[in-house]
């Protein structure tokens, strides 16, 4: 862009001296000269600094990465490539039989604890009946001992010691069959969160299985497309992430980024108006809005790694990254994502620099139309 300022300024200096015949000697040509330095080193600088210009520039989206939750071999490929699909369409299926027949094993199991519960209602009932039934033996002996013991010159000493020794005969036996019935209480009702111990732990195996089987059926995680569809009928997929089956991509608002020089950004804002030109549109420019300044360049970061750090991370030489909102929407355009570009920012300082930077954006966009420069 800078080269487009000094070429404009030799055209301009070459019509003025053709227009008014001024001859070419060692007052006028440094004349113009010096006065060019002047006047564009002080433009250029003035831009430069205030009006931010990013040399490259990229329309960013994010992708998602398809990764099955359950590993088996792909039955079907329902999507098509390039195609918007909304959320929840089914993208690709797996193999269910190992699914279906994981989770019919748990039905099973928990059946057969449903029947192994009513075997316990009925051993409970039984010692229930037993507690009443020596409960009433307990009672008549106790009775009989009392009337023994109430008359003792009725009955022989031999007489009522039997009778004693019967009521706590009778006693120890209901006190067995209770223990027996509380037994057999604790085994029915025995529960975690309100549920049987064992039928908590196979209705948790049943809605693992049954959520295994539902996975076996991959689909779309929100509205967009997926590009590239490699994926093939005998494939297996495999839920580790670093190898996805498929990419999405959401169908999100397109956005485009620029870099900047540091020394810039204290003209960078996020509500800044910026303008956008890309390769792949010559002769357009883009009306746009800063959205935000990104807050972290990747040549300061350092992660624990085990490594020492050496000193050559210091010489790298990083640019901020803005984020433009576009006015208008690219999709109307037919353009692929990810196309390229330059902006330029233009701040609340020296406003009335800021035209030469909007006609240079303009020149640049119609030099695209023979070949794309920076």
């Amino acid at each position: 862009m800078d080269l487009l300022i000094i070429l404009t300024y030799v055209g301009i200096c070459v019509a003025i001296f053709k227009v008014f015949k001024i001859p070419l000697n060692k007052w006028s040509v440094p004349t113009a000269i010096l006065g060019g330095i002047a006047l564009l080193g002080a433009l250029l600088l003035l831009m430069n600094y205030n009006h931010a210009y990013g040399k490259y520039g990229r329309e960013v989206f994010v992708s998602i990465p398809i990764v099955p939750n359950v590993a088996g071999e792909v039955v079907a490929v329902d999507v098509k490539a390039n195609s918007f699909v909304k959320q929840g369409e089914v993208l690709f299926r797996l193999d269910p039989l190992p699914f279906e027949l994981e989770l019919k094993r748990a039905r099973a199991k928990l059946t057969e604890i449903g029947q192994d519960t009513r075997g316990q209602q009925e051993r409970w009932k039984a010692s229930r009946a037993k507690v009443k039934l020596v409960r009433a033996k307990r009672d008549r002996a106790k009775n009989v001992y009392e009337r023994f013991a109430a008359d003792p010159d009725a009955f022989s000493k031999v007489d009522v010691e039997n009778r004693k020794q019967a009521a706590l005969s009778a006693q120890a036996a209901l006190e067995v069959a209770e223990a027996e019935e509380m037994s057999a209480r604790q085994e029915l009702i025995g529960k975690v969160e309100g549920e049987d111990p064992e039928v908590a732990m196979v209705n948790a195996e049943l809605m693992l299985q049954e959520y295994r089987l539902e996975q076996s059926v991959v689909r779309a995680p929100v509205d967009g497309l997926v590009t590239q569809v490699l994926l093939r009928p005998g494939f297996r997929a495999v839920p580790l992430p670093l190898k996805p089956a498929m990419i999405f991509i959401p169908s999100d608002r397109r956005r485009f980024a620029a870099s900047f020089w540091q020394n810039s950004l204290l003209r960078i804002k996020p509500g800044y108006e910026a303008e956008v030109v890309l390769d792949a549109v010559p002769g357009h420019v883009f009306k746009g809005t800063v959205s935000q300044v990104l807050p972290a360049m990747s040549e300061g970061e350092v992660q624990a790694d085990g490594k020492l750090l050496s000193a050559d991370i210091f010489n790298q030489s990083g640019k901020s990254v803005a984020i433009i909102d576009l006015e208008e929407n690219l999709d109307d355009y037919h353009l692929p994502m990810g196309v390229q570009g330059q902006a330029a920012l233009y701040s609340e300082h020296m406003h009335h620099v800021a035209m030469v930077r909007r006609v240079l954006l303009r020149m640049m966009a119609w030099l695209k139309y023979l070949f794309p420069i920076k």
